[in-house]
This record gives C-alpha cells, sequence and structure tokens, in this order.
C-alpha cells in the first residue's frame, strides 16, 4: 500500500490545486457531540466551479476522553437533488486530502458525477486546515511507505504532536465520516474508496452498516488483517515475482526472468529496501514496467525490468539513476502529510511486536525473532531483511505508546460491494483484492488487466469506470 497510495493521486494530480486537513478520532459508535452536527462557511471551492467548501466541527476523540474540537474541511457537488442520492469518495496515504480532488474524480466518473452527489473530505490531520507537519518526516520519506525516516525524523514528529498522537486512528475517521452524512442530513450514502481509501471505507461499512447502500472498493487494502503480517509487505514483497514475470512475458518477451534479477540484487546490494520502494514507485508512471521513456523521466531513463536486468550482469548505471529520479520525500505537506501517515499506521497496525500499545523497549528484540524466523518462501525474491526493514515497520517500531485502533468485525454488511483492482499493482496488490473479497459476502472482483494502482483516477482504458458506472448507475 504504498502512500503511493498517495501517489496514487499524486503523479497523476499535479495539475490540481494544493489541499490541506486536519485532526480527529472517530469510533464505531454514535459521535459524542450532543448537537447535531452541521457544515459551516459554505463557499464555492477556489478554482473548482460546481463545488462548494465547507467546515465540519467533530470532536478531537470520538471516544469522549480527549478534550477539544477539530475544523476539518469538506467539499460537495453543488447537484443536491442528484436522482440517486449521495456519494463519498475517499482518497488514500493516510495522509492525502479529499477535497483537492473532487474536480478529478468527478470528470474522471462523468456518468457517476451526473447521478449522484459526490461529496469529499480532507480527513484529520491533512490537507489546507490542520496538517500534522513533520518537517525531518516530510523531507526524508514523503508519501512513501516503504523508504525508512531516521530515527531522529520519528523522534520529531511524536515531539510536534504529544498526547494528541492518539487521535489520528482509522477508528476516529470512521467518526468523523459518520458525522458528515449526519450534517449533510442523507440517511444513506454510496461509499467508494481507493488505497487507503478502500480500508477506511471498509471500516465504515462495518461500523455504520445501515448507513451504506453500496460499497465500492479500489485497490484494496484489507480492512483487517488476521494474519498480522500486513506492516510487514510479505504480499507486497512476493507480488512483484509475479507482476514483473508477467510484464517481461508480454510481447515482445524480454528473454530472462526479472525475478531472479531482483533476487540476486536484494541479496547483493545493500538498498534492497529503496529498490523494493523504486519498483513501488515506477507503477506511478509506467504499469508496463519496461517503457524506456516514461512520462516524467528524462528520455532513455525507464524501463525498470532493463534497469534490474542490466544491474545484475554488472552495469548498475540505469538502476542508480532511477533510484535517485525517483527517490522519496519533499511533498508539500498540505498534499500528503507524513505524520498523519505514522500516527494512523501505528495506530491502526497489528505488527510483529503487538499494537501500538506495546512498550517499545521490548520491540527490537521481538522483530529480530521475526526476521530470523521468516523463511524464504515468503519474501522471495527479496530477504527477511527487506521485510523488517521497510518503512511500515520501522517508523513504527520506534512511535511511542499510543492508543491503537478498535479492532473491527471481519465480515462486511451485506451490501452490494464491487472490488476494483490492477493485476500491475504493487501498491495494493490483487491478493490483498481477493483476500477482501472472502470478506464481503455481497462482493463481486473486477480485475483490470496491465493496470496498476487506483483505477477510477489513473486507469488508462476505461474497463474498470466502466464497471464502476454499471455497478452505481446500472
Amino acid at each position: 500500500m504504498r502512500s503511493r497510495l498517495t501517489a496514487v493521486f499524486a503523479l497523476t494530480l499535479a495539475l490540481a490545486a494544493s489541499g490541506g486537513a486536519a485532526t480527529a478520532t472517530a469510533a464505531p459508535s454514535t459521535p459524542s457531540v450532543k448537537a447535531p452536527p452541521t457544515l459551516s462557511d459554505p463557499h464555492p471551492c477556489e478554482g473548482q466551479p460546481g463545488f462548494t467548501c465547507s467546515m465540519l466541527t467533530v470532536p478531537l476523540d470520538h471516544r469522549g476522553k480527549g478534550k477539544g474540537e477539530l475544523r476539518l474541511q469538506v467539499a460537495t457537488s453543488d447537484n443536491a437533488a442528484a436522482p440517486k442520492g449521495t456519494l463519498l469518495f475517499l482518497t488514500g496515504g493516510p495522509g492525502q486530502p479529499g477535497v483537492p480532488f473532487i474536480t478529478r474524480i468527478s470528470q474522471r466518473l462523468p456518468e457517476v458525477a451526473k447521478n449522484y452527489r459526490i461529496v469529499m473530505i480532507d480527513q484529520r490531520g491533512t490537507g489546507d486546515f490542520g496538517a500534522i507537519d513533520c518537517p525531518q518526516l516530510q523531507a526524508q520519506v514523503g508519501s512513501s511507505d516503504i523508504e525508512p525516516p531516521t530515527v531522529a525524523a520519528i523522534d520529531e514528529c511524536a515531539g510536534i504532536l504529544g498526547d494528541r498522537r492518539h487521535y489520528f486512528t482509522s477508528e476516529q475517521t470512521t467518526g468523523d465520516l459518520e458525522m458528515f452524512r449526519r450534517a449533510l442530513g442523507v440517511r444513506t450514502w454510496v461509499v467508494d474508496g481507493v488505497s487507503y481509501g478502500s480500508f477506511t471505507a471498509a471500516r465504515y461499512a462495518v461500523a455504520h452498516p445501515r448507513n451504506v447502500s453500496r460499497l465500492v472498493l479500489d485497490s484494496v487494502l484489507p480492512h483487517v488483517d488476521p494474519q498480522r503480517d500486513d506492516p510487514l509487505y510479505l504480499t507486497g514483497l512476493r507480488a512483484q515475482a509475479r507482476v514483473l514475470r508477467d510484464a517481461c512475458a508480454t510481447a515482445p518477451a524480454c528473454g530472462f526472468d526479472p525475478a531472479k534479477d531482483l533476487a540476486w540484487l536484494a541479496r547483493h546490494r545493500k538498498d534492497h529496501v529503496m529498490i523494493f520502494d523504486l519498483i513501488v514507485t515506477y507503477e506511478f508512471l509506467d504499469p508496463t514496467y519496461r517503457n524506456p521513456n516514461p512520462a516524467g523521466l528524462p528520455a532513455g531513463s525507464g524501463d525498470v525490468i532493463g534497469a534490474l536486468h542490466e544491474a545484475r550482469n554488472g552495469d548498475p548505471a540505469r538502476l542508480d539513476q532511477q533510484l535517485a529520479l525517483l527517490n522519496s520525500g519533499g511533498d508539500p505537506v498540505n498534499r500528503y502529510s507524513s505524520g498523519l501517515h505514522i500516527a494512523t499506521i501505528c495506530g491502526d497496525g497489528q505488527f510483529p511486536w503487538g499494537t501500538s500499545e506495546a512498550p517499545v523497549a521490548g520491540r527490537q528484540a521481538i522483530l529480530e525473532h521475526t526476521r530470523r524466523a521468516l523463511p524464504t518462501r515468503a519474501v522471495w525474491p527479496y530477504t527477511a531483511d527487506t521485510a523488517v526493514g521497510n518503512g511500515f515497520i520501522q517508523e513504527c517500531l520506534y512511535w511511542p505508546r499510543s492508543q491503537h485502533t478498535a479492532e473491527p468485525k471481519v465480515k462486511l454488511p451485506r451490501v452490494p460491494t464491487l472490488i476494483l483492482n490492477g493485476d500491475r499493482d504493487l501498491s495494493t496488490p490483487l491478493e490483498w483484492a481477493k483476500e477482501e473479497l472472502r470478506y464481503a459476502p455481497g462482493g463481486q472482483l473486477v480485475v483490470v488487466k496491465g493496470a496498476s494502482h487506483s483505477i477510477q483516477n489513473r486507469e488508462l482504458g476505461t474497463q474498470g469506470r466502466d464497471a464502476v458506472n454499471a455497478f452505481l448507475n446500472g
């Protein structure tokens, strides 16, 4: 789930305006604010005609222990009387705002936008009005899930947040969404989430099943992790062999095994975690993984499969160039908050040492035991060092003890559910979508051949968006 769970939108949305966000905590229970929620300060969204921006006030802590409030920016399309009702679209990360992208999404899904009132929200801790700003973390890793930051950057961010770090979990965001629904005055709505947004959408549906009429999960991060290994990214590590081999076999076939090249490099180069990060990042430029001239890179510097093969055979120049060109970090904080990302991932996740409530002092020893116990088949073509060295693990290894999000029900409610995934997706691999389908009694899976991450936002063709239109308008 690379926060390219943000690049999800980032590389294709360099053309959009900037965003921002806020802070909060949500529980599957009824929000603790006594007065009915309302939207304040309505005004036309800057640079986005046809949409109204407002502010939603939510409690800092939906569980009722933490005191204070947050003001979150929301956007609503102006067709309030849309014939099929309201559709909440959730962006990725965690760390990415929603409001700046409402025009983009509406243009990508014109038939849906005609029949539904599309609404979006800047998740707490993101966007123009409350983005968590951790300068070192922002500079070092930006929107990457995989690149590990320094301990100093983690400590700085923990110090900036202080006790507020408890209130940025997905459980808290779920509470914010329910207040948004109530403020809109709608009984039910369609909930559509991409990447980390699919996780939030599913968590909301589990918490408020009677308020969801249909569910769209695009580029899926499963909403539960019964095997407790998602932060190790084992599924994503293994998926690279499948995806690169499939890309290599596409005519004209490249005539070698890129997975074996990658396995050799993972065992002979110290920057194997960054190679993992590079390949996930590269999918946002080129889902074929073989184009030497993808948009966004200097001419002739693309083709990550070729670069891996050349490096395996003694010429690392192109691979090293790609690593430098696609190095993470430096994202504008109002477009992606690394601070929100770390607080949410660490508060939500199940790690080798348990949850974020586990004592920090004992985590390293447990992680080392995990590293030694991981079999080759669990991580190939990478190694156990890659699994324990990724950003999810390394960030949360040092994150202070904090309140863990409430564990959701395993099964999604029995509502019509469309699951979309590209078979070339390496941020949220197809295997995760198939896993989520097992928890969706009302679910159907559409696999978009040759597509990478974020179907509704970035698919080059129309197969996935046609499936969404048929599902919502048919």
